[in-house]
């Protein structure tokens, strides 16, 4: 899919976004970006970067983190996904929304003191991939990290075979090869690659520091 056709497609989604995930999720999503927010080694006054922020699911409970002295920024390049986001944040003096592509971020170096993406970084294609890793390094300060939430791959064999397909059926060829050989990707960027599993067992998180 073209990224023109991208943007159209989730600003025409954003409407149903929240309910889609709500019908599907059981809460599961909910509970794992709670386990997300309370991974992130942030304080008082400090700034976070949520990219790909979509409906901003993931910003109340990083806001909290950094208190009226901090900021939290949320960059998306769908403005309906933004619209949807900005009714339910923008009561939050420390919230911030961003109309940006993930690949060429409007930040200066070293500016965020961490980086977070939730259930998104796998949509991203081909080389937009390889340039949001760059720009995430980038505007990260020295020592901080990247927190990458997705899914994680089914253990048994028939379900992990499903969910290639999924991915394929999707046109996320480059996702199949990130999951692959992903703690080796990520590795050419960052320093040091752990992967967490989150407490609901279905998603994992892969903290990248530079």
């Amino acid at each position: 899919m073209k990224k023109g056709n991208r943007k159209i497609y989730y600003n025409a989604f954003s409407r149903f976004y929240d309910r889609f995930v709500a019908l599907h999720s059981s809460d599961t999503q909910g509970a794992a970006r709670e386990f997300l927010s309370n991974m992130v080694p942030v304080g008082e006054g400090e700034r976070i970067l949520d990219v790909c922020t979509g409906t901003g699911s993931l910003l109340s409970r990083l806001r909290k983190k950094v208190g009226r002295g901090g900021l939290v920024v949320g960059v998306d390049f769908s403005r309906g996904m933004l619209h949807v986001n900005q009714k339910k944040t923008e009561i939050y003096e420390n919230i911030c929304l961003v109309e940006a592509d993930a690949a060429s971020l409007p930040f200066p170096a070293q500016s965020f003191d961490a980086v977070t993406c939730s259930h998104a970084f796998y949509e991203l294609k081909g080389e937009s991939q390889e340039r949001a890793l760059q720009e995430i390094l980038r505007i990260l300060k020295p020592g901080k990290a990247f927190f990458m939430m997705e899914h994680d791959l089914p253990e048994k064999p028939l379900v992990r075979a499903m969910f290639y397909l999924r991915l394929a059926s999707m046109g996320a060829k480059s996702a199949i090869n990130i999951l692959r050989h992903e703690k080796r990707m990520l590795g050419r960027y960052f320093k040091n690659v752990e992967k967490v599993i989150t407490s609901t067992g279905r998603s994992k998180i892969m903290i990248c520091r530079k």
